[in-house]
């Protein structure tokens, strides 16, 4: 299949399903986004990050009769660099310091920070679905104040969402996205 061939399939097949109200279960809808690593991202953060991730997932690996029901929250502190993974109960799973982000005093912080995080867990995608705790189950990013600023990752049994606005201004992305590609 060409690339203009591959392009229209996609393009028809995600309206059909936005008009049928999302299609069927086993849909794994993920979200790219545009400014994926704004912030550029260095391969060390993305390992520190990874290795928090997967500290919190080696938490959740053994099979239990009553798995626990939580949902996991990433807290960025901007001036430290800190990021602390907490459940539900507010008990710390884990934390790290990631070094670049140690005194950035960006006002859009937390927004720059979020598809570093989506990269993150989207890598380690498999690790994060299959923690042995009750579903649906999210990671959610809190700033200081510990005020809920994004939903990073959901889980579900039939659903993977990365980022929970993936379809909002769907449509006219499709449409612009295929208005570019005929024009060639």
């Amino acid at each position: 299949m060409t690339d203009v061939g591959s392009a229209r399939f996609l393009y028809f097949y995600l309206k059909s399903l936005r008009k049928e109200g999302g299609g069927t279960k086993k849909i794994v809808l993920l979200y790219v986004t545009k400014t994926m690593y704004a912030m550029n991202a260095n391969e060390q953060t993305c390992q520190q990050i990874e290795r928090a991730l997967r500290k919190v997932a080696s938490k959740f690996q053994m099979e239990t009769e009553n798995p626990p029901l939580t949902d996991f929250y990433l807290q960025v502190k901007q001036e430290s660099g800190e990021l602390l993974v907490f459940n539900d109960d507010e008990e710390e799973l884990t934390r790290c310091v990631v070094e670049e982000w140690i005194g950035n005093t960006s006002e859009n912080f937390y927004e720059e920070v979020q598809p570093v995080l989506r990269g993150c867990l989207e890598r380690l995608r498999d690790l994060m679905s299959g923690l042995h705790v009750l579903r649906p189950y999210s990671y959610v990013l809190m700033n200081e104040e510990k005020n809920i600023v994004a939903d990073l990752f959901l889980v579900d049994d039939d659903v993977i969402v990365i980022d929970g606005e993936l379809m909002l201004g769907l449509e006219e992305d499709l449409e612009k996205f295929w208005e570019e590609l005929s024009a060639k």
